[in-house]
């Protein structure tokens, strides 16, 4: 039985609330839709138009990380690979499309020893302290 179990909501840690403005109008029209049982409820009805988008622009996005040289995906960086880099005396240069985490047990001095650029298009996860010691080099 449990087999059949499946993820209905990703985890709170596995995405980014936002939050939209729009007009009563289209509110209403994703409402019926809802009500009418095309949807489950209005995050589902926007999820759902927004990954609609994305798959139009399918191949633009594809060529465009392929010429940004983004890592595409989860891109995590532990204290040890930061000493590691700092060991072989060179600077990262972190490019993601997804989530970027720094581990929290790294310093911030070893963030400002290690990470020469951050360039993240989605959501950058490190603590407060090596944050403000990279604030220079986040753009």
């Amino acid at each position: 039985m449990t087999g059949n179990v499946r993820e209905l909501r990703p985890k709170a840690g596995d995405s980014e609330k936002i939050t939209i403005n729009l007009g009563y109008v289209d509110l209403g029209h994703i409402d019926l839709l809802v009500q009418e049982g095309f949807y489950s409820n209005r995050t589902d009805f926007i999820r759902t138009a927004i990954r609609n988008q994305l798959d139009r622009h399918n191949d633009a996005v594809k060529q465009s990380v392929a010429r940004h040289q983004l890592d595409l995906g989860l891109r995590q960086y532990s204290r040890q690979d930061l000493e590691a880099v700092r060991a072989a005396g060179e600077m990262l240069h972190i490019q993601v499309l997804g989530l970027a985490i720094i581990a929290a047990d790294v310093s911030p001095e070893l963030a400002r020893e290690t990470v020469a650029s951050i360039h993240v298009l989605g959501a950058l996860q490190a603590s407060p302290a090596v944050k403000e010691a990279l604030s220079d080099r986040i753009r």
